[in-house]
């Protein structure tokens, strides 16, 4: 592609403040740019069930730009700008955690974690050669199914990660990813933390059936997280069938900070099946984190504190953080895709604890509750890369403490993604 010079400075804001930097003796700083942006306007309904808030309705808009060019004229060194900017047109009928705590009537209202806020999102150097990749700065790292690591890509404020790592593909069907992780930022207005934490994770496909990924996770001062998992795409008859098989370990941290240790003696596991027959999607799935078991602090229940957790458990967010007794996941999922159609897709899940908790009337119990999710998907007639959501979730609380009030959260938004050179 033809380098681009300070003439392209009214293609946009950000493209004119990157295009064609040079220096004095003609070598290019950046070149051969790409504006990657997308526009997500949304609404988002919240009843918490708590009599004490008010419900929330909350009107924001993500804009995310990332300017990428090569970089000194070398061959596979190329940098990355970027941001993230949340608005909310001046509407204060929700609180975001953000520091403030606006009210509706004389309650404050119910949270929806989207404040108004501006990040750099990317600020990175990227060197591929070989198939390998070496990364420095700021940037989105989610690995796997994101259940333990991710950007929580569905909030406005996308986390990003300050990190170092290489990634090499040099020996065929297997990824192999180190990672040092020095800071992260997003989804709330406090989430900005140092930290030290190492990533590791293989990845080896034996066949399109089976693909085997190994990890483990050092995140400093929490604990460090070993497993397996197991998975693939079989091809049945008219069915095409995908599977996850999945355990993890958690045990004290190996890395230290601010003279913290982190103490864990917990597991997990992770069972799914899901069946596509000629877009009629149909699935089961289990999941098992383990809880306190004696309650003295001996044991820890099993967290995943760096994850995309929007994604499991339910979308009422209910168990972004694992009860103290931990969380036993039974859900099915019903569904229906197909081109010009879109995706509805339909969950239902029921929650248990693994050890018994405290519940409301002094006694104990395993009740955490149950949740209806419904999703659709599709893209907008007319408009290329303009896809259209609306979402809802229904949680009905159980009896154990802290989780006795019904839920219900609605969204509707549009996505426009765009990418420019």
């Amino acid at each position: 592609m033809k380098k681009i010079t300070m003439s392209a400075v009214a293609l946009t804001a950000i493209m004119g403040s990157f295009s064609s930097v040079s220096a004095a003796d003609g070598v290019n700083i950046l070149s051969d740019l790409k504006l990657d942006g997308q526009i997500r306007p949304r609404y988002e309904f919240v009843d918490d069930g708590n009599k004490d808030h008010s419900n929330a309705n909350a009107y924001t808009a993500r804009t995310k730009l990332k300017v990428t060019g090569k970089l000194l004229d070398i061959d596979g060194l190329t940098a990355s700008v970027g941001i993230i900017s949340v608005n909310n047109f001046g509407s204060h009928t929700y609180n975001a955690k953000d520091g403030h705590n606006y009210r509706g009537g004389d309650k404050p209202y119910a949270v929806v974690l989207d404040p108004q806020k501006a990040i750099m999102s990317n600020a990175e150097i990227n060197y591929t050669f070989d198939k390998t990749t070496l990364h420095a700065g700021r940037g989105q790292v989610n690995l796997d199914n994101q259940r333990f690591i991710g950007t929580v890509g569905w909030r406005q404020l996308e986390r990003s990660y300050d990190s170092i790592f290489v990634a090499n593909n040099s020996i065929k069907n297997l990824s192999v990813l180190a990672a040092w992780v020095y800071g992260f930022q997003g989804v709330n207005d406090s989430e900005t933390v140092d930290t030290n934490t190492v990533l590791l994770n293989a990845a080896y496909t034996v066949m399109p059936e089976l693909k085997v990924t190994a990890y483990d996770y050092m995140i400093a001062g929490t604990h460090d997280t070993y497993g397996l998992a197991l998975t693939g795409k079989v091809k049945v008859d008219i069915a095409k069938l995908n599977y996850r098989a999945e355990y993890a370990l958690q045990k004290d941290s190996t890395m230290e900070i601010h003279d913290s240790d982190g103490k864990a003696d917990a597991s997990y596991y992770n069972l799914d099946l899901g069946a596509n027959v000629n877009g009629i999607l149909a699935g089961v799935n289990y999941e098992f984190l383990s809880g306190d078991g004696d309650g003295a602090g001996n044991d820890t229940a099993f967290t995943t504190p760096l994850a995309t957790g929007h994604k499991f458990n339910g979308w009422a967010d209910k168990f972004l953080t694992t009860p103290t007794g931990g969380l036993k996941d039974f859900n099915v999922r019903l569904g229906y895709k197909a081109k010009g159609f879109g995706k509805l897709l339909a969950i239902y899940h029921d929650f248990t604890a693994d050890e018994d908790m405290a519940d409301a009337k002094s006694g104990t119990t395993d009740d955490l509750g149950s949740e209806i999710d419904i999703v659709y998907v599709n893209k907008i007639p007319g408009v290329n890369n303009l896809t259209g959501i609306v979402k809802y979730a229904n949680y009905s609380g159980g009896d154990a403490k802290g989780y006795t009030d019904d839920v219900k959260k609605v969204w509707a938004g549009l996505d426009y993604k765009f990418a420019m050179k």
